[in-house]
């Protein structure tokens, strides 16, 4: 008889601890750590405008876009922004007249030094040339991949007298998959803009 009692004291002391576990168990949080999600972006519908300043060059701009001059300390007359209020972003336009075959070969040394300085945190750098013959525009553009401050960078010339080079920023921290989306509509503008843009 004390041997069942015993026995059943053992047991019962056995559920008794094991409830407990279930039950400190039951009551412990497990953190699992959620992906970061980024806001929807409402894009509005591309549509474009004649950006026709005081300067040798005139091209198409998104309507929503607005245009403001550079007020850095070394601007010059024709350098500005092309400003996205709604993405916080720029692209800004640097205007030099070409005045011979030296200072042509350091302008489109520059811009390409310029796209190359993002080679640190790029994981590419994909570039495309333009040829428009009959407008007398010619160039490369450059596809900045990875977590970059500039996704695109180009220039475009006549190779005699101008030159204009753009470069696109995002003034926030960079991060690829939450701009990636905003980064491929405002490249169908910079493409409108090269495609369109006519030397006065």
């Amino acid at each position: 008889m004390d041997q069942w009692v015993m026995t059943g004291n053992l047991i019962s002391r056995l559920c008794t601890v094991g409830l407990l576990a279930v039950a400190f168990t039951a009551c412990t949080q497990h953190y699992s750590p959620k992906p970061r999600g980024y806001f929807r972006i409402d894009f509005p519908d591309k549509a474009y405008q004649t950006f026709d300043p005081e300067c040798p060059f005139s091209a198409r701009i998104p309507v929503y876009a607005t245009v403001e001059p550079d007020r850095s300390a070394d601007a010059q007359p024709c350098w500005m922004d092309i400003h996205f209020p709604q993405f916080n972003a720029r692209i800004h336009l640097s205007y030099m007249r070409v005045t011979g075959e030296d200072n042509f070969n350091e302008l489109v040394e520059d811009a390409r030094t310029f796209a190359f300085n993002h080679t640190v945190k790029a994981t590419a750098i994909d570039q495309q040339r333009i040829r428009r013959p009959q407008a007398r525009v010619y160039g490369l553009k450059y596809e900045i991949k990875g977590n970059t401050a500039s996704g695109i960078q180009f220039f475009v010339t006549d190779s005699t007298q101008n030159y204009l080079r753009g470069a696109l920023y995002f003034h926030e921290k960079p991060r690829l998959d939450s701009i990636q989306p905003v980064l491929d509509f405002i490249k169908a503008d910079i493409d409108t803009l090269i495609q369109s843009l006519r030397w006065k």
